[in-house]
């Protein structure tokens, strides 16, 4: 129910976050990253039990025959009565009951900023498919995502530094342009689904072609922002090595604009979607440990 594959993509955020405070000679506390990582990892899965939860009562996953699993269409566990709704509320509650002493516990340890990041974390994560936001039915998810995730690699940065800093955030933005992207791209499969249960997602009000665009905007625009950054002095130039996934986002937005109407023949962009997020931010976290072993 947690979707522990796709856990990963916040292993990467925390190793991103905390690369960049040693890099800029903040040190390393490495229970204390190896705890930030945990609860966001918990969060993320709080998450994903909750965006299956709703996807049930709403109907979205039921009425998706043309998911991709296990990329789309939910962890299905629910539709073939492997566990009920009910168990499934009750493991998300679970999670977030665990979590919100866990916090203030790290919080105590690096600091006020952290309870911030978690409770806007924690209220983004519900707000995305609970009522009665929903906003990932208002064409809001992809935007909310990237809003998690720019908090997930700046809270890591955080609980090194103990303090805001401008590095993380601009390397962040990036990183959350291209798990948008991801997020974007996912909705292909499943946007006849959604349609029928008035999921309006950002695929569904746009339709294939001007989504498709979009996709093309994002991940271009999260690459470019990186190289602009490096020319305006505001990561150091070793964060070039995040261009690694620009290949993997290149040949995605190619497959999904020649397969834009025929979803079912999606999954290998949404591999190489994935991959792209991965690799840059671990490319990003390479270049700044580059960094971090000069002090």
């Amino acid at each position: 129910m947690t979707r522990p594959a796709f856990l990963l993509l916040t292993v990467v955020a925390c190793v991103l976050g905390t690369a960049t405070a040693a890099a800029c000679g903040c040190g390393l506390d490495v229970p204390l990253a190896l705890g930030a990582t945990a609860l966001a990892v918990l969060a993320h899965a709080a998450g994903n039990v909750l965006n299956d939860l709703h996807d049930a009562r709403n109907g979205a996953d039921a009425a998706n025959q043309q998911g991709i699993f296990p990329f789309t269409g939910g962890s299905r566990l629910i539709q073939t009565g492997v566990v009920s709704e009910r168990q499934t509320a009750e493991l998300a509650t679970a999670l977030l009951v665990f979590l919100v002493p866990a916090g203030l516990l790290l919080a105590v340890k690096a600091g006020g900023g952290v309870l911030l990041l978690g409770m806007v974390g924690l209220a983004l994560a519900w707000a995305y498919s609970a009522p009665p936001l929903k906003l990932v039915s208002r064409g809001l998810g992809e935007l909310t995502v990237a809003l998690v995730w720019f908090l997930v690699v700046v809270g890591a940065d955080y609980v090194q530094r103990r303090h805001f800093f401008p590095i993380p955030a601009w390397v962040a933005l990036g990183f959350a342009q291209l798990v948008a992207a991801l997020l974007l791209i996912n909705g292909f499969p499943d946007a006849d689904a959604d349609a029928q249960v008035g999921k309006r997602t950002l695929v569904v009000r746009l339709g294939p072609v001007r989504a498709c665009a979009l996709y093309a905007v994002l991940v271009l625009g999260a690459h470019l922002w990186l190289v602009v950054g490096v020319w305006l002095l505001v990561p150091p130039t070793q964060a070039l090595w995040g261009l690694v996934s620009l290949p993997f986002s290149l040949a995605a937005a190619a497959w999904l604009a020649w397969y834009v109407r025929q979803p079912a023949r999606l999954k290998p962009a949404l591999v190489l979607s994935v991959a792209a997020v991965l690799l840059h931010g671990l490319g990003l976290a390479a270049g700044f440990a580059q960094l971090a072993r000069l002090h």
